[in-house]
């Protein structure tokens, strides 16, 4: 039976893998021949009391002892079997999708967008400050919007699924071990499109389907019930339908708005990008030590209360770039990506507040519940108004931002399109201005160097969730007005990211079984 042993190490012995073999062979009293295969299951970094620790837990095999099993799914011919349709190829989609066929139904994947592939010759041309496809971008298209924007795997809501079979369900279609066993997982938006492109595959090969450039424009119900879907001029049925759509997908909450489906507002967060040099966030957060060359890119993680509402760090991108994530050519939307190795010179994070229904009720009589997404697209007008076209960005220097004067230069940022100046501490909302400039004196007092004019705020940050939710009933997971429309993910208001979003997937699929005989 293999057994688990903990080591504390420094970061250099955790990087020697002799060192830790040797050590593990010393804490079990046996010869390190002994060992047929020692293999990492858990590994995080403490750096909280300032001499820097890595926490290594190990899992050691004998060689007279069994070899664990590979990952292995067994995903059986589903091309007969009773259709399913999901719209959005996002993780929730496709974890149901995959789910689906391991419960013997088929799964009809349709996606607005484009495969990865040529999703990614599209997000190039964004880049280079080209015309937006408004189908195929930083949001929409195969993978989802995490696909193009970090990969980040970590989630705090392990209890509404099994988070180690998601995260093995990745390694399976071409994801590295690592993910098993980091205590903040991250693929990176350079490996993530493969694994994508890996379940398309899969999916296709047991008799699933998927149709890109496929925008639906209507659910179709019959007697209280989805029966199918409309794209254009095409009707396509199914025994069940799951919306999985993604948090940008405005013109499908429209859809349901007036087509009469219950719809409700939820809370939700928009801010800016805060970018600062990866060097100073690892001086801050390792201490400066002679141990920062072995351990990664240094991460953080911020909240405080402030004037009654939550201020707070957002999927934070260490050695990492601001991405362009706006839709259409009216907006200013950015976003935050690392590729697998953490290699850039820059650290950035979404860096915002709580949005409530009282800041845009002025809206409510003329949207109803749609207000969250007029008072999101003002506010990401005003960004574009600011950013003087093509996708170029408002920014501002962080000294300068909280002491409310104008940045005459800006440091250099990761953002490809380019930034401007812009007074973003006055354009923006008051009360969303005001708690991020308070915000940011409280981090610096807990991390000594935040509040620094080498940094920058970009605008902006907006679609960190949607701000309206499609409900469902708490047992079946249908919507409660509609038997057998199923809302899933973070577009329907219920995951915030890529693992949570893919689990949720997952119960839709498990519930779909239970429901539809």
């Amino acid at each position: 039976m293999a057994q688990k042993i903990t080591l504390t190490l420094t970061p250099k012995q955790a990087s020697d893998s002799k060192f830790y073999t040797a050590a593990v062979a010393r804490q079990m009293g046996i010869k390190q021949s002994d060992i047929a295969l020692l293999r990492i299951v858990k590994r995080s970094v403490d750096a909280r009391r300032g001499a820097l620790k890595v926490n290594l837990t190990l899992e050691a095999f004998l060689d007279f002892e069994p070899m664990p099993e590979p990952i292995h799914f067994d995903y059986p011919n589903v091309e007969n079997a009773t259709p399913i349709i999901i719209i959005g190829a996002g993780p929730a989609g496709l974890f149901a999708a995959l789910r689906l066929i391991e419960l013997g139904f088929k799964p009809m994947i349709f996606e607005r967008g484009r495969d990865v592939v040529a999703r990614g010759k599209d997000i190039a041309q964004i880049q280079r400050g080209g015309a937006i496809d408004p189908d195929s971008n930083y949001a929409f298209g195969e993978g989802g919007a995490g696909t193009f924007s970090d990969g980040k795997l970590f989630t705090r809501s392990k209890k509404r699924g099994d988070y180690n079979r998601a995260l093995q369900r990745l390694v399976y279609h071409g994801a590295t071990e690592e993910i098993l066993y980091e205590a903040h997982p991250h693929i990176g938006s350079d490996r993530l499109p493969r694994i994508i492109a890996d379940m398309r595959r899969q999916i296709i090969e047991c008799g699933g389907e998927i149709f890109f450039n496929s925008r639906v424009t209507g659910i179709t119900i019959k007697d209280g019930r989805a029966v199918g879907i409309e794209v254009g001029d095409k009707r396509i049925g199914g025994a069940a339908v799951i919306v999985a759509t993604g948090h940008s997908a405005h013109d499908i909450y429209t859809m349901l708005h007036n087509s009469g489906v219950l719809l409700e507002a939820k809370p939700f967060a928009m801010g800016v990008r805060i970018e600062h040099p990866q060097s100073l966030i690892n001086k801050i957060q390792y201490h400066n030590s002679d141990q920062m060359e072995y351990l990664p890119a240094a991460a953080y993680s911020l909240v405080e209360q402030i004037a009654g509402r939550g201020v707070y760090s957002f999927c934070m991108c260490p050695g990492g770039f601001i991405v362009p994530a706006m839709t259409d050519e009216s907006q200013s939307v950015v976003n935050g990506m690392s590729p697998s190795h953490r290699g850039s010179p820059f650290a950035n994070s979404g860096f915002v507040t709580e949005i409530r229904a009282e800041d845009y009720a002025h809206l409510t009589e003329q949207f109803g519940q749609l207000a969250g997404l007029e008072f999101q697209r003002q506010f990401e007008t005003m960004a574009r108004a600011e950013a003087n076209g093509h996708q170029t960005a408002p920014a501002q220097r962080v000294a300068d931002f909280v002491a409310g004067r104008p940045s005459a230069t800006l440091p250099l940022c990761s953002y490809v399109p380019g930034i401007v100046p812009s007074r973003l501490d006055k354009w923006m909302p008051e009360f969303i201005a005001t708690r991020l400039r308070e915000a940011i004196r409280v981090f610096d007092r807990r991390m000594r160097g935040y509040l620094t004019n080498e940094a920058v705020v970009v605008g902006v940050e907006s679609r960190t969730s949607t701000p309206v939710r499609i409900p469902r009933d708490k047992d079946t997971l249908t919507h409660p007005q509609i038997a057998a429309l199923y809302p899933a993910g973070e577009g329907a208001g219920y995951a915030g990211g890529i693992i949570s979003a893919a689990l949720d997937g997952e119960r839709i699929a498990e519930a779909i079984a239970l429901n539809i005989k």
